[in-house]
């Protein structure tokens, strides 16, 4: 297998977190310690907000009055798409049972977690499309309780959009309070909140290091890094719109990676001409990150054929992987690592991040080899039963005497032994270890 590399990265996503990582803890644990009190300190440090925390109902029907009605007509049809995805994803979890023996019943049931924590980031950017993913999910998947925390701005508060967008898709609570301390008061159950089952949703480093610090104490979506993409593009795809997307996603952050994996040189060529003025074009800020991330992190690579492009594909597992070559339904069987897939020009990476009904809290930094995205899966728990007749737990009773004996668990053994004695005080059994 040959790449040839048009471009290549100067630098990856992932760096030294340790200092991160050792700030955020000692903000947890302070938190944790010191209460409401100590999480209100760190939101006048970190925010320089002196607002309500916990938003009551004249708050929220406020905010909400200060969101336009075409804007409140995209939220409510982003909502419902992502609901009525939800819903069906929901669908394919179902309660089973089987019979193991005749009269040992085994099964399986799918229980919401009590508490979700969404945190919705609100900083550079007000992810508006964050809010609606994660509270939207949580509340298809039947948690009884969904608290959408996002970082208020200095005299402002919550962004009024984000606010509504929580409101509508189902929040119980809203908190207008942001990076750990906002993560925080989640999991310890701060301000008369319910601790938190699992943390979802985006954020910056010091969110995602104290979600991977208290991953244990509470479930979590995923441990993130910084946004990927992949395009995958034949001689038959639109240079420009190839460009504009990788530009699309290269926004997201300075160290946001985009990737070109191509088999036609003259379209990769193409492409990297024309990404320069797309960047240029932007705004200042989204220009900035862009502009990096296009330097740093940026790669263009040329392979052979189809079957080479999309064994590199699977290598990289980026989060957001595009397809602009001709034949979807084949790239959709052979294509095994990714986070969310778009198929064809007529859809792009955005429409998942915004409107089209998937979920755009996805894995990044290669955890697509091993996991999915955000989902409702991801708020059910799959637990398993069991029930028997006397006469149906003999022969599993018997198996467990003498594998335990054989490992050494005596105690298991005897578990076993008790009911043997008790059901069958006619019979004798051979529970020896070398039976």
């Amino acid at each position: 297998m040959s790449r040839e590399y048009l471009k290549k990265a100067t630098l990856t996503a992932t760096s030294d977190t340790s200092e991160t990582h050792e700030t955020v803890k000692h903000i947890l644990a302070e938190i944790e310690a010191g209460g409401d009190a100590k999480a209100l300190e760190y939101a006048l440090k970190f925010d320089g907000y002196k607002g309500t925390v916990v938003l009551t109902t004249e708050e929220i029907a406020a905010a909400c009055a200060l969101v336009p009605e075409k804007l409140k007509a995209d939220i409510h049809f982003a909502h419902d798409n992502v609901r009525r995805f939800a819903e069906i994803q929901k669908s394919t979890l179902t309660d089973v049972e089987m019979e193991i023996e005749p009269g040992f019943v085994a099964g399986q049931k799918a229980i919401p977690v009590d508490a979700a924590g969404c945190y919705v980031p609100g900083g550079r950017y007000s992810h508006i499309a964050s809010a609606i993913m994660t509270v939207t999910t949580a509340k298809v998947a039947g948690c009884r309780h969904i608290t959408a925390c996002s970082p208020p701005r200095e005299n402002v508060g919550v962004a009024p959009a984000i606010v509504y967008a929580a409101h509508i898709c189902g929040a119980d609570t809203i908190l207008a309070m942001g990076g750990v301390q906002g993560v925080a008061a989640m999991t310890f159950g701060l301000f008369g909140l319910p601790k938190a089952n699992i943390l979802v949703g985006p954020g910056n480093q010091f969110v995602a290091a104290a979600k991977s610090i208290l991953f244990g104490r509470v479930g979590i979506d995923m441990i993130a890094g910084p946004t990927d993409s992949l395009i995958l593009a034949d001689k038959h795809a639109d240079a420009h719109i190839v460009a504009t997307d990788l530009v699309s996603q290269a926004e997201h952050g300075y160290n946001s990676p985009v990737w070109l994996v191509t088999d036609d040189r003259t379209l990769a060529q193409k492409v990297m001409a024309l990404v320069p003025d797309l960047i240029a074009d932007l705004p200042d800020t989204n220009r900035e990150n862009a502009f990096a991330a296009w330097r740093d992190y940026a790669e263009v690579i040329l392979c052979n054929d189809r079957e080479e492009m999309a064994a590199c594909s699977d290598d990289y597992a980026p989060e957001h992987l595009t397809v602009q070559a001709k034949d979807p339904d084949w790239w959709l069987g052979r294509l095994t690592c990714y986070g969310s897939l778009f198929l064809g020009e007529e859809t792009t990476v955005s429409y998942g991040d915004k409107a089209s009904g998937t979920n755009h809290v996805l894995p990044t930094s290669g955890a697509a080899g091993y996991t999915g995205g955000l989902s409702v899966h991801k708020y059910m728990k799959i637990v398993t039963w069991q029930r028997s007749t006397r006469e149906g737990s003999r022969r599993v009773a018997e198996a467990t005497a003498r594998i335990s004996r054989l490992e050494g668990m005596e105690g298991h053994a005897r578990s076993a032994d008790v009911r043997l004695a008790k059901y069958f005080p006619d019979e004798t059994f051979d529970l020896s270890a070398d039976a």
